[in-house]
């Protein structure tokens, strides 16, 4: 029988546990799906629309009627039609803020942990609770 001369990962340390590590580690995003946002940075500064998607791997996120890209999109069948379509493309999350419920400024958000232990969002400008919509 051959002997192993290489050496065994150890049980505890296991090789591309560090790159596992950095593959699934999450950005934070301050907004969940289904929130109103106004874009506050780039090309579509000033227009508002609801969060579609968020990724949190990168830290982007998809607002319906914000920077709208042309695809090209193949025809998948032979009964289907090629075309040009518009979508919204990502954008960062650092560069929307969250549309305060009351006076619809936009504003920052302030997490408060309520006697019964849930976590509710706080708009910083009205001190108003602002409803997750999940």
């Amino acid at each position: 029988m051959r002997v192993n001369t290489y050496k065994k990962a150890d049980r505890g340390q296991r090789l591309g546990s560090s790159r596992h590590a950095l593959k699934a580690s999450r950005e934070p995003v301050h907004v969940t799906t289904g929130d109103v946002v106004r874009v506050m940075r780039g090309d579509d500064a000033g227009k508002e629309g609801k969060v579609i998607r968020i990724n949190h791997k990168t830290g982007r996120i998809v607002v319906e009627g914000v920077n709208i890209v042309k695809k090209h999109r193949r025809a998948r069948t032979a009964e289907e039609q090629s075309a040009i379509i518009e979508m919204a493309a990502p954008i960062a999350a650092s560069n929307v803020m969250l549309i305060d419920p009351q006076s619809g400024q936009p504003t920052r958000v302030r997490a408060k942990i309520d006697a019964d232990g849930t976590k509710e969002r706080i708009a910083v400008k009205s001190g108003q609770s602002i409803a997750r919509n999940r």
